[in-house]
């Protein structure tokens, strides 16, 4: 309250002006409120607010669960459950319900361009993931971690540690995996079926595996995903295919971006496809392959260093790719021989064979092709693939099913003859004219 600066006193005719005093006003001593106080004025204020603002408060809570179920499969639940947990006591129930956490991506941190991560801020991250994983993460079973240049080995082993229901791990472009975090998880997450470590540094932790897994851990893995990358022709591969398979009996599936795959009981399809020198050798194939008696598909287009002798090995196969693409090595590599040990092995089964520029003889391919239109059933061979070979009058008199025929760059066939033939009317014209 604001005073004048004066008073006009009137006693009779006098006039008298007197400087006001001012007047002393205690000021009033507010003394904080605790925690709970504040939360309950909260509260007080939240309900008075008109109904028509209180929407999201008077949903019930299984209706707004089912609404963050839809959000949480769009964008994630990290940052979407952490964010919408504050804005009210029922949106907080709802978010920290469990069965919205079983998948979560998180990813990197953000830091001011041009500054480190501080240590007070690495400690912050740590303490926010082990709340998360203890107070959110019970029902786990879907981990991603993304662009996490530290404090990767943390993470491993903070979600092995409080997730027991773990079934999968995506590391995608992370740096810095250790042995400690792989290890963590061999130990304690042993329903752990997917392993995905494509786009990370696992230069060392490849190595670190296969310690892990030789001693039986990940009984339940069916897909392990890696990247390797072979600088030098002196390279060997460093991951112990015996091991694994002992280790990994249920293993579906193994993905090593680089030189090599691997195969398993259940392994059906095998793809090592290749437009560079490869270093797949026949040794190696057959352990990588060793057990795999489900094989139905063996992709090894670029890899110049197999011979027919790997056939004697595997089992019977459906589809053969075999074919040399776009390689530096084409019309330097040795002449291969006994081709025929391929069609009397997986002559009757064959669906698909494609031998595009592999140098075998003119005397090895007729042989080889006459012996597969005896043993091939009539119906069987639907594909084959002869561009770029030695091969002077394709035998296909019995295979009344084939549906494509590749004869390009055939230079021992007349001309006319050279071409792809797509459909069984073009491939019966052609032996028509050959006739």
């Amino acid at each position: 309250t604001q005073f004048p600066s004066y008073f006009l006193l009137l006693p009779l005719l006098l006039i008298v002006i007197l400087p006001c005093v001012e007047r002393h006003v205690p000021k009033k001593t507010v003394c904080p409120k605790s925690r709970l106080e504040r939360k309950t004025v909260k509260e007080e204020e939240e309900d008075r607010l008109p109904e028509e603002d209180r929407w999201g408060q008077l949903l019930p809570e299984e209706v707004l669960v089912s609404i963050f179920q839809m959000l949480v499969v769009q964008d994630g639940a990290v940052p979407f459950l952490c964010r919408v947990s504050r804005v009210c006591r029922l949106w907080n129930a709802a978010a920290a319900t469990l069965t919205l956490w079983r998948k979560v991506a998180v990813n990197h941190c953000w830091i001011q361009p041009a500054r480190g991560q501080t240590e007070k801020t690495s400690n912050r991250i740590k303490e926010t993931f082990t709340w998360l994983a203890e107070n959110r993460f019970s029902q786990l079973r879907d981990f991603t971690l993304c662009h996490w240049a530290t404090s990767v080995d943390f993470a491993l082993q903070t979600v092995s540690e409080f997730c027991p229901q773990l079934r999968s791990v995506h590391l995608s472009y992370c740096r810095g995996v250790t042995g400690s975090g792989l290890r963590s998880l061999g130990l304690r997450s042993r329903s752990l079926q997917r392993l995905n470590l494509q786009h990370s540094e696992v230069a060392i932790a490849v190595r670190l595996m296969r310690l892990s897994f030789q001693k039986g851990f990940c009984p339940d893995l069916e897909l392990l995903e890696v990247n390797k990358k072979l600088d030098s022709k002196d390279t060997e591969l460093s991951v112990c295919f015996q091991s694994l398979q002992k280790a990994c009996p249920k293993l579906k599936a193994m993905r090593k971006r680089g030189e090599s795959e691997a195969g398993f009981p259940l392994l059906d399809e095998f793809c090592i496809a290749n437009t560079e020198y490869s270093y797949m050798t026949d040794q190696v194939l057959l352990d990588v392959l060793f057990g795999s008696t489900r094989l139905r598909v063996l992709d090894l287009r670029g890899s110049t260093r197999i011979t027919t002798f790997v056939s004697l090995c595997l089992p019977e196969l459906e589809c053969l790719f075999w074919g040399q693409y776009f390689t530096k090595n084409i019309g330097f590599t040795s002449v291969k021989k006994n081709l025929q040990l391929l069609m009397e092995k997986w002559g009757p089964t064959l669906q698909q064979l494609d031998i595009t520029n592999q140098p075998f003889t003119e005397a090895d391919l007729q042989v080889a092709l006459a012996f597969l239109a005896q043993v091939a059933e009539a119906d069987t061979l639907l594909s084959l693939n002869l561009s770029g070979t030695k091969i002077t009058a394709p035998v296909v008199e019995r295979m009344t099913a084939l549906g494509y025929l590749n004869l390009s760059s055939c230079r021992n066939l007349p001309r006319g003859v050279k071409k792809i033939y797509r459909s069984q009317e073009e491939i019966q014209e052609l032996l028509a004219n050959l006739h």
